[in-house]
């Protein structure tokens, strides 16, 4: 056993330790399971909110898109700065009427506010459907980095079944409390990690960062360029909005905000946060030295960019505590998808049908779900090829859906009823899913358009079809409504 898989082993080994001390002394009911007893402080919920937002993506896929696709990496970047901005608005009114109510999921806070038990079956299932994708980015992420960590001793299919194990033990036992000191140690050594690869690596292989550029435009003229079609301005500029509105509609999110002390808290993290985004330039710096000194990568194999170069740069032990690092970048945000789809489907999906049953033993299904859906993600993992960006890109195209009737919901007289916010939200992901299983595009579909429209990000085209229709379906039950009501006492 080489000395990069030990190191990367103790650091697993470390992180389940601390999951298992993060619960002692602790009733672990329903909600010190989900939402840690609604007592994180600014730090905690800033570092839990951070792992769900700085994941095994940004740090291999981030890199992984900057090598394969150059300038439209850029969407990363500027999609997470921009939901920044959002969010100083949009989480304070969330936690607090999470507060009021005592909602433990993304579900019931549809539930309270349409009072309809079936929009939050709706949003739970959405919510499945959607985190899907993002664990196998995660698993995909784990099985990329301990197999080229461990420079092929372990192979992808044994490190993701390794890393399923794990993190089923691992939130099985810990619940929410483990994954918020895991992120900890995570956030320090990814900051650590990647700001020295990305500015140690254009340095180290071409004197500086100008040269780095001139050497790849050099070497790809155009590539730092947007293209004219495709990945195209129009493709970024929609691909951005889309990302922005869908951001904080992960329920893995939501349980991170119900677990702060004060609605204070998020405004503190808008301020600070895109600060702290800046440190995705170092993961695009080292995608781009990559391109000229690991050449040769296509399709998926472009995530193993960073990994690749940093084996031939440096010692194996070194090669270890990058792969120490990356792991807890797939263990926060896996635990922390696996835990809220367990949650999500017991709570949300099996209590509407039993609602007579006890939150504890809520908690024993969620549990026992825990491992079944690792299982699903593992099978995705082992049969897709797809790349980590295009499968989170898929997972928010879905889970975008949810954002009209959710910005709604907000205003103290909601225009929208459940009625016209079911509607809007199954043809939105009717319209994400049909495109995306016939492999087609706005432009395949409607070859006449412009090719600045045609270029425009599916979901974005769903998320407008989904407000007309919610509009609509609401004026509608609003106005045969009206029409049933009696007209005078005769009719009574």
């Amino acid at each position: 056993m080489n000395i990069a898989l030990l190191i990367i082993l103790a650091f697993l080994l470390l992180s389940i330790f601390l999951g298992i001390r993060s619960s002692k002394g602790k009733d672990m009911d329903l909600e010190q399971w989900t939402v840690g007893g609604r007592g994180f402080g600014a730090i905690f919920v800033f570092l839990l909110m951070a792992g769900e937002i700085y994941t095994t993506f940004s740090f291999l896929g981030g890199s992984g898109w900057a090598y394969g696709k150059g300038a439209p990496a850029l969407y990363v970047l500027i999609y997470i700065t921009l939901s920044y901005v959002l969010s100083y608005w949009l989480l304070p009114e969330i936690w607090r009427y999470a507060k009021e109510n005592k909602l433990m999921s993304q579900s019931d806070f549809f539930v309270s506010k349409y009072k309809s038990p079936g929009l939050g079956i709706l949003a739970a299932l959405v919510g499945v459907v959607s985190m899907i994708p993002v664990i196998v980015v995660q698993l995909k992420g784990l099985g990329i980095i301990v197999s080229e960590a461990s420079y092929g001793a372990i192979s992808m299919s044994e490190a993701v079944w390794m890393g399923a194990i794990s993190l089923t033990i691992y939130v099985m036992i810990s619940g929410i409390h483990g994954s918020v000191w895991t992120a900890v140690i995570k956030d320090i050594m990814m900051v650590a990690i990647i700001g020295f690869l990305g500015i140690y690596l254009p340095i180290h292989y071409f004197g500086g960062f100008q040269p780095m550029f001139e050497a790849v435009d050099a070497a790809k003229p155009g590539f730092l360029k947007f293209p004219d079609q495709g990945l195209s301005v129009s493709w970024f500029i929609s691909t951005v909005i889309l990302l922005v509105f869908g951001f904080y509609m992960w329920p893995q999110v939501f349980s991170a905000v119900y677990s702060a002390r004060s609605g204070k808290v998020f405004r503190k993290n808008a301020i600070i946060s895109p600060l702290y985004t800046l440190m995705l330039l170092f993961v695009f710096f080292v995608g781009f030295t990559a391109i000229l000194k690991v050449p040769g990568l296509v399709g998926a194999d472009a995530d193993l960019s960073l990994l690749r170069l940093s084996i031939e740069t440096f010692d194996p032990w070194f090669i270890g505590i990058i792969g120490g690092a990356g792991l807890l970048t797939a263990l926060v945000p896996g635990s922390m998808l696996l835990m809220s789809v367990a949650t999500l489907l017991a709570k949300n999906v099996y209590k509407e049908f039993a609602p007579a049953v006890s939150d504890r033993h809520i908690v024993r299904l969620a549990k026992f779900l825990v491992p079944i859906i690792a299982l699903i993600a593992v099978y995705f993992t082992l049969n897709g090829g797809e790349t980590m960006s295009a499968l989170i890109l898929m997972g928010y195209s879905l889970i975008t859906q949810l954002f009209p009737s959710l910005l709604f919901s907000l205003k103290r007289n909601n225009p929208i009823n459940k009625f016209g916010a079911i509607a809007g939200i199954i043809t939105g992901l009717a319209i994400v899913i049909c495109i995306t299983l016939s492999q087609s595009t706005i432009g395949t579909l409607f070859p006449s358009l412009p090719q600045a429209t045609k270029d425009l990000n599916v979901g974005i085209i769903a998320l407008a079809v989904n407000f007309i229709v919610m509009i609509t379906v609401s004026i509608a039950f609003r106005k045969h409504a009206v029409q049933l009501e009696p007209k005078s006492v005769n009719d009574i």
